[in-house]
């Protein structure tokens, strides 16, 4: 079985997920999997598909999930998440986020729960579908799950999930004031500091007065890093020291820091946020002369009624691609075209459908190779998948000896 160290994982592991509702689309692209192929070469990253969370929505046609799940690993894998550089797992294959779920439920306020923002939001903006359930009340709460199970440091999140973000933080907070104060263990931790040595000791205790007297944070840094490289104590040990020097309990559940990604600029058909649900989005897998045709019949300021009618960038849809897919040079000729009359709309469109056909096309033809290897997409899965549940099981064995719970 992995072993994890939660003190060392805690700022380099970076967990985020999406969830299987539909194909997936520019705005996909844009505001998610371009940050993680950034994530994945600096970071620790699990991806996984959240097709629980998916269910909190979508409970009542579960098909599009089981239809969607496998396409959008393909999708992810041709974009460019490269399973050798991160873990890609389905969240359903790991029960232990489940089972992690429950027994975070049971120290949750239930006023926890009703205060996160999206929970109206989100029943206001889908009056449509039934979402007085348990289900969605409490996803918030799974996402908890999903970030401690693997002890993540970081969660890129845009600034609307930054609550949730901020419940893990307080999930985790209660747990470990709950069961990091163990019977002892002041004593069991003076223990575990004598099992480091003379040498590492005196210096752990040197870090410890610095950091608790004078509050210096790079002391604290020095000995967290310190017990990093101690092989002659245990895990449990070193959770329980890293609490110690802070003047807690043990730090069973780290808590995570939401890293901030920056806004998807990736505009609909219509000039609004590309969403499903506004019918606007251009799908990756999308035909091309398709697209063009569609791109060609985007409405455009209204002012320009006639090729002769001089227009105001601003106000049109199509300047909010080319802020996305057009070079300084190319934005200066739109803006001089546009409100001198001197390009029609057509013309202004035509290097947009040339960026988005030069963008999709070799996604689109990774999409076809692994279409081709049905196989090895599924492998990916069982291997990022057993990974992960390798270090859940871990997590899972620590909170319940905390809990008193590992009885047999």
């Amino acid at each position: 079985m992995t072993q994890i160290d939660s003190i060392t994982s805690d700022n380099q592991r970076v967990l985020s997920g999406m969830r299987p509702t539909g194909n997936l689309h520019l705005g996909h692209y844009h505001g998610v999997i371009k940050n993680w192929l950034d994530l994945q070469d600096q970071f620790d990253c699990y991806f996984f598909v959240a097709d629980w969370h998916a269910l909190t929505t979508h409970y009542a046609d579960p098909k599009v999930i089981s239809d969607s799940i496998w396409d959008m690993v393909v999708d992810w894998l041709a974009a460019g998440v490269n399973p050798k550089l991160s873990t890609i797992f389905i969240q359903s294959r790991i029960p232990e986020h489940a089972e992690l779920h429950l027994l975070l439920s049971m120290i949750t306020p239930l006023s926890w729960l009703e205060r996160i923002p999206s929970y109206k939001d989100q029943q206001e903006k889908l009056k449509e579908k039934d979402l007085s359930t348990y289900g969605f009340l409490g996803y918030p709460l799974l996402q908890s799950a999903d970030i401690l199970m693997y002890k993540a440091g970081q969660v890129p999140v845009g600034e609307d999930q930054v609550a949730h973000v901020e419940l893990t933080r307080e999930v985790a907070r209660r747990f470990n004031h709950l069961y990091g104060r163990e019977e002892d263990f002041e004593k069991k931790s003076e223990l575990a500091i004598k099992k480091m040595g003379k040498k590492q000791a005196k210096l752990f205790k040197r870090y410890q007065v610095a950091w608790q007297q004078k509050g210096d944070k790079e002391a604290l840094n020095t000995a967290k890093a310190l017990l990093q490289n101690q092989s002659n104590i245990t895990l449990g040990d070193k959770d329980r020291l890293c609490g110690y020097i802070e003047g807690g309990g043990a730090i069973i559940l780290p808590e995570p820091v939401p890293r901030l990604t920056a806004s998807s600029k990736m505009p609909g058909l219509d000039g609004e946020k590309m969403s499903k649900s506004y019918g606007n989005t251009i799908s990756l897998r999308g035909n091309i002369d398709d697209i063009a045709i569609k791109v060609r019949r985007m409405p455009t300021d209204p002012a320009r009624v006639r090729l002769t009618d001089a227009g105001d960038p601003q106000k049109c849809p199509v300047w909010k691609f080319h802020l996305v897919y057009s070079d300084k040079a190319k934005q200066e000729w739109v803006k001089a075209g546009c409100t001198s009359a001197g390009i029609g709309c057509i013309d202004c469109k035509e290097p947009i459908i040339e960026a988005i056909s030069a963008e999709l096309k070799p996604i689109q033809n990774e999409i076809k190779r692994y279409q081709e290897q049905p196989e090895l997409v599924r492998s990916i899965i069982a291997e990022g998948s057993e990974k992960a549940r390798d270090i859940a099981r871990q997590t899972l064995d620590d909170v319940k000896r905390y809990m008193a719970l590992n009885y047999r």
